[in-house]
């Protein structure tokens, strides 16, 4: 475990999470990630997802994926040696392929499977204090299992990409119950770090609907920046970039700048929050 002086100096771990598929996590790890690295925060995405498509959006090619996600959690890598630069300065990746849907079998018999990538960020914290991150986002895949569960026993918060559909808040409950179960086993202190609409179109009034519920249900914890329905943000994983790297000036890319801006805010009042407490 690390000391408090250590802890201090660590980055903020966010599990970007949600069991439905097609809600936009892997689209909002990688341009959050984008768009906090563009105001000078370094940041760490972990591609939890054996589809690796946060690496191939980040324009990591399958030659160059040679220590992954599943050396980490399976293998004796460590995740300095796995971290791999991306396009945009300040951001990189530990990239993922097909290889991690093995992780869950490879782990059965392991007492101590769902901290293996806790362990791994704890130590490349305490190793590598020079090597300064602000924040770690995890992008995990559509389901609960091994991967996942590692995610959120890493993880200090977890961030949920919510599409605006008619089953959005359904699917939102059944997470918040996954997030108790680790809450009471595996990670005492996993916070919800924030719910962001994703997939919002402005023309349908179903989208304002599952908006005013979630505001209604969960209040401040949805952040303010909604992230529209774009055809930019779409198309910008085909060429490998995130789209702040391919349309700035969309508005995708403007909505992802505006969410790492309150992201940002939200951790500065933490930590004043927290150094209030200690004094």
């Amino acid at each position: 475990m690390l000391n408090e002086a250590e802890r201090s100096g660590a980055p903020r771990i966010i599990a970007v999470a949600n069991q439905k598929g097609g809600v936009g996590k892997t689209t909002t790890a990688i341009n959050l990630g984008t768009a906090l690295a563009a105001i000078k925060q370094k940041v760490v995405i972990i591609d939890l997802d054996p589809q690796g498509n946060a690496s191939t959006g980040l324009g990591v090619p399958p030659s160059a994926r040679s220590v992954t996600a599943f050396d980490l959690l399976v293998g004796d890598e460590s995740m300095q040696s796995a971290i791999t630069p991306t396009v945009v300065p300040g951001l990189s990746i530990i990239p993922s392929d097909v290889l991690l849907s093995g992780a869950e079998l490879e782990l059965a018999n392991d007492n101590r499977r769902s901290y293996k990538l806790k362990r791994a960020i704890e130590t490349y914290v305490a190793e590598a204090a020079r090597d300064r991150v602000d924040y770690v986002l995890i992008d995990c895949p559509p389901s609960l299992n091994v991967l996942t569960v590692n995610a959120l026993t890493a993880a200090d918060s977890i961030l949920v990409p919510l599409q605006c559909e008619f089953f959005a808040l359904e699917g939102l409950t059944q997470l918040l119950k996954t997030v108790e179960r680790v809450r009471g086993h595996l990670n005492g202190s996993l916070d919800i770090q924030g719910v962001v609409l994703t997939m919002y179109d402005g023309r349908n009034n179903l989208s304002a609907e599952v908006e005013a519920d979630v505001r209604e249900h969960f209040g401040d914890k949805v952040y303010k920046t909604v992230i529209p329905r774009n055809v930019r943000v779409s198309e910008a994983p085909s060429v490998g970039k995130p789209v702040l790297l391919y349309d700035l000036n969309c508005a995708g890319s403007k909505a992802y700048v505006s969410l790492a801006k309150e992201v940002v805010r939200q951790e500065r009042k933490r930590k004043t929050l927290q150094e209030g407490e200690i004094a």
